[in-house]
């Protein structure tokens, strides 16, 4: 066995590979992950429980012509060392380094773009259905955690298959959580189940000594349903389910026990029809940090490999300050809850929860049904909060337009991760919102810049009586010493002469930093805090400044600054910064500011251009 993983020609070196050959590359595969993902940070615990599975699954199958499909993308570290791209981890979710999920781009082994949860099976259905419409003949395979599973899009795609009777493998990756603890009955069902191979080998035999039997064998095998659907709920009460939708279920296995593993994967591939592989493991396994603290080590920072810990923080997040606010508010007011989507440590309701449980409701990964549930409970009286990354809250944008927009409910929604997040890359950042949700009528948009303006806001919102969206973004949330109380207007900040500078929210900062590099070069700049997106405010707008540049952390098309230029057309020329009609890329956000021309000095640069030119 070799000693770096870059050394090898995989996936094909892992064909020949003996049963003691591969328990030393999973052992060898953890230490290389634990070693970079120290350096780099990325999503270490889900990679170390899926290690033997991965294996399994490149031993057994044959990527890139059996697709493989992941579900979230978090757990692929381990595919991608096996597919070749063991180099790439040095600079993982790094700027212009390896992605940290699953691209297409980036290796013909990734079989399908993934970045949120419960869509693999969907996925894999329609590979499927193109395969079978097409006359190929190739497996494909999903695997998809016990986590997303409470996703309801995961049991559409389970039904569809069903019905097809198509060729799909699905493996359940339990590890008995999500970020968050797992709640709800699919929860409790998973944790039930148990392999009956009485079952199984009873149904086989059965058909077998039917089919026998001359003349009349053929006619009572497919005669006796009613007999066989009573043998099967006789011996196996659990992995009804999956078997009610037209999948064979099989597990649960121990997804560690590489030979297991392997026997269970080489099994299911000669299976007719789809198949559910139940495998129980543990995430973090083989290192103890994560394995006891498996939420801090899911996305996690660099850190040091000997006592796990990270670089201390340097202030509070904007999620920890949002939960801080609820908290206060909700101390008052016995009528305001809170709701998660299977994130409520992340989104910074963990305090909230401790205080009342009865009042913090975490609906797992079901975005939709989170803002439609906050509407009934709206509807009925309450004051709900959903606290959701904006990324994952574009799941749910019919949900806001018909359940609660529609209805004019007191819903309060915490975007949170609102902007460019970094390395998680184009399926995490939260660029969209913006133009999405001022599309709609009777919501309320707004965007501090810090601490003190989202404490302010969260009171108005909850005073509102109307649907309000506050987005903020990932990281530390600066302090103030500013008491203004908010009042649903928009702030001048500085005076100016030769331009104005109109920053939403988080963008304030680089707004300074350009007023202070024009300053040197004798541009007098103005800046106006953006608090409120929707409805438009226009009451800092100077008709003695001639020229009006916006600064958003979200895409210029059908942002605020169009917004702006309409409101204001004929009266000065405004000039939207932002991000451009594009996905953007992964890095870190410093690094994609510059990039886009977005930090302070480049806007100046922009603007001096722009002055330079009419002069």
């Amino acid at each position: 066995m070799r000693k770096n993983l870059t050394e090898y020609n995989f996936p094909e070196d892992l064909k020949s590979m003996t049963d003691d050959e591969m328990e030393l590359l999973c052992i060898a595969i953890r230490d290389f992950l634990i070693e970079k993902i120290s350096k780099t940070g990325g999503h270490l615990a889900s990679n170390l429980g899926v290690v033997e599975l991965t294996v399994g699954i490149h031993r057994v199958f044959d990527s890139p012509e059996d697709r493989i499909v992941w579900d979230v993308g978090h757990q692929s570290y381990v595919h991608k060392i096996l597919t070749g791209r063991a180099g790439g981890f040095d600079h993982l979710r790094q700027t212009g380094g390896m992605s940290g999920f699953p691209k297409a781009c980036e290796s013909p082994h990734d079989a399908y773009d993934t970045g949120h949860s419960s869509t693999s099976i969907s996925a894999a259905a329609g590979i499927a259905a193109a395969r079978d419409l097409k006359g190929e003949d190739y497996n494909v395979i999903a695997v998809i955690g016990d986590g997303s599973l409470t996703g309801g899009m995961a049991y559409e795609a389970m039904n569809n298959i069903g019905a097809s009777k198509s060729n799909v493998i699905v493996i359940i990756n339990d590890n008995g959580m999500s970020i968050d603890k797992n709640i709800g009955g699919m929860s409790d069902y998973l944790t039930r189940l148990r392999m009956s191979k009485g079952y199984l080998e009873a149904k086989k035999n059965i058909k077998e000594t039917l089919n026998r039997i001359p003349g009349v064998g053929k006619g009572l095998a497919n005669g006796i349903s009613g007999a066989k659907d009573k043998l099967k709920y006789a011996l196996i009460s659990d992995g009804i389910l999956f078997e009610e939708l037209g999948f064979t279920y099989i597990g649960p296995i121990d997804g560690h026990d590489i030979g297991e593993v392997i026997e269970t994967l080489e099994h299911a591939r000669q299976i007719e029809g789809p198949v559910v592989i139940h495998a129980m493991t543990k995430k973090g396994k083989g290192y103890r940090i994560a394995e006891t603290d498996p939420d801090r080590f899911h996305g996690i920072g660099p850190f040091d490999v000997e006592t796990g810990k990270t670089a201390p923080s340097k202030g509070t997040s904007w999620s920890k300050a949002m939960g801080q606010n609820l908290v206060r508010i909700a101390e008052q007011d016995s009528s305001v809850v809170a709701i998660t989507a299977a994130m409520g440590s992340a989104t910074g309701l963990s305090g909230f929860a401790k205080l009342w449980p009865d009042r913090c409701f975490d609906v797992g990964i079901a975005e939709a049904h989170a803002v439609t549930f906050a509407a009934g409970l709206a509807k009925n009286g309450m004051k709900p909060l959903v606290a959701i990354y904006s990324s994952f809250l574009q799941r749910a944008y019919d949900q806001i337009v018909e359940d609660v927009c529609l209805q004019d409910l007191p819903v309060v929604f915490a975007i949170d991760r609102a902007g460019i997040v970094g390395a998680d890359g184009e399926t995490h950042h939260g660029v969209l919102d913006l133009s999405y949700l001022s599309s709609i009528p009777n919501m309320t948009v707004l965007t501090p810049a810090s601490a003190s303006d989202l404490r302010s806001m969260m009171e108005y919102a909850f005073r509102l009586g109307h649907p309000v969206a506050i987005r903020y973004p990932r990281g530390i949330c600066p302090e103030d010493t500013r008491n203004d109380e908010f009042d649903g207007r928009n702030r001048r900040v500085c005076p100016g002469r030769d331009v104005d500078i109109w920053a939403e929210g988080p963008m304030l900062e680089q707004a300074l930093r350009a007023r202070a590099y024009l300053s040197r070069k004798g541009i007098r700049a103005g800046v106006v805090e953006v608090l409120t997106v929707k409805p438009m405010d226009t009451t800092p707008f100077d008709p003695e400044i001639p020229y009006i540049v916006t600064l958003e952390d979200g895409l210029v098309r059908g942002g605020f600054g169009m917004a702006l230029a309409s409101e204001l057309s004929g009266r000065v020329r405004v000039e939207s910064f932002g991000w451009p009609d594009r996905f953007i890329q992964h890095g870190s956000v410093e690094d994609l500011y510059k990039m886009y021309q977005l930090d302070g000095e480049s806007v100046a640069e922009r603007i001096c251009e722009h002055i330079e030119r009419k002069a």
